[in-house]
């Protein structure tokens, strides 16, 4: 359903884009990531066609980007970072002259304008000024812009920012829904939600896909498996050398606080080390009064690649 192939980009002697390639299947609900400048957005706006890619091609549901611009345009729905809203439009206005744009005819512009509204949560405002909304229901005007002329895919670059928490768990369940009916490609720097929403995941540095995988395969590629988090009744230094006696024991985070100590511990392998720590620290009479396990998620994976990626670099420098 979209495909890139080779896609690069250069602006003057910068490379944003270098040999991107992929394919996102029909239905596939697929998180973008990668930190600012990796060249997410300039990707997304070759793949929707607002940007003509240096060399390489992308396909919109089996559409040239390129060579049939008119009907690769027609199955996308594009929710960019900065939506271009009309301040002046109210929100049933502004979103019956994007149905003219996208030449729906008006029976279809009336159906499409109330279900979108009432399915982005707009309809208690659909007669409001835009310039008079807050940036969450500005959000969702964009949104629903998108999903006007029932597009088989859409992009999202950042579809959150802005909204309040209500709202953020509103737009995930919006997604579940969609997942049906549209492919999605999602860029957001909100990991967590990433993590609750998407099937797969892609992310760039510099251009370039240093990752692709579903999420809990990224995650089970994760350095030291499960940390393990405890609360203990003493001094940080005194708890940070009684557990570096620990055998498997990688790294230890000790925040302190009232006395007491919030601990992080990061082992080595994939060894549960629980049982190992508490006694330790109970050989130590240091007090524990929770101990819990964290599973590696989607922030320990991409943290853990640019590290790494950053420890290369210093390598090949030096």
């Amino acid at each position: 359903m979209i495909q890139a192939e080779q896609l690069v980009k250069w602006f003057g002697p910068t490379r944003a884009v270098g040999g991107l390639s992929f394919a996102i299947p029909k239905g596939q609900v697929v998180g973008f990531l990668g930190p600012n400048g990796a060249g997410k957005s300039t990707t997304l706006r070759m793949l929707t066609g607002y940007l003509p890619p240096t060399s390489g091609s992308a396909w919109i549901a089996g559409h040239n980007v390129l060579k049939e611009s008119e009907a690769a345009r027609a199955a996308i729905g594009y929710l960019p970072e900065s939506t271009p809203l009309y301040p002046e439009m109210r929100v049933q206005e502004y979103l019956d002259y994007r149905g003219k744009l996208l030449n729906m005819s008006r029976g279809g512009r009336v159906r499409r304008i109330n279900e979108v509204c009432d399915r982005c949560s707009l309809s208690h405002i659909r007669r409001r000024l835009i310039g008079q909304l807050s940036k969450g229901n500005r959000q969702r005007v964009g949104l629903a812009q998108a999903l006007l002329h029932e597009p088989t895919v859409l992009f999202l670059d950042e579809p959150t920012a802005g909204l309040d928490p209500n709202q953020i768990k509103h737009f995930r369940e919006l997604l579940g829904e969609l997942r049906d009916k549209h492919t999605i490609l999602l860029s957001s720097h909100i990991l967590t939600e990433i993590e609750k929403t998407v099937d797969r995941v892609l992310i760039l540095k510099e251009g370039e896909l240093v990752a692709d995988g579903t999420t809990d395969e990224l995650c089970g590629k994760v350095q030291g498996g499960s940390r393990v988090l405890l609360d203990v009744q003493a001094e940080a230094g005194a708890v940070q050398a009684a557990l570096g006696e620990v055998t498997g024991v990688r790294e230890v985070e000790v925040i302190p606080h009232d006395g007491w100590c919030r601990v992080e511990v990061t082992p080595a392998g994939k060894d549960d080390l629980t049982d190992a720590l508490t006694l330790k620290l109970t050989e130590k009479s240091m007090p524990v009064r929770e101990v819990t396990r964290r599973k590696p998620n989607l922030e320990d994976y991409y943290l853990q690649l640019f590290q790494e990626n950053d420890k290369g670099a210093a390598k090949a420098i030096a």
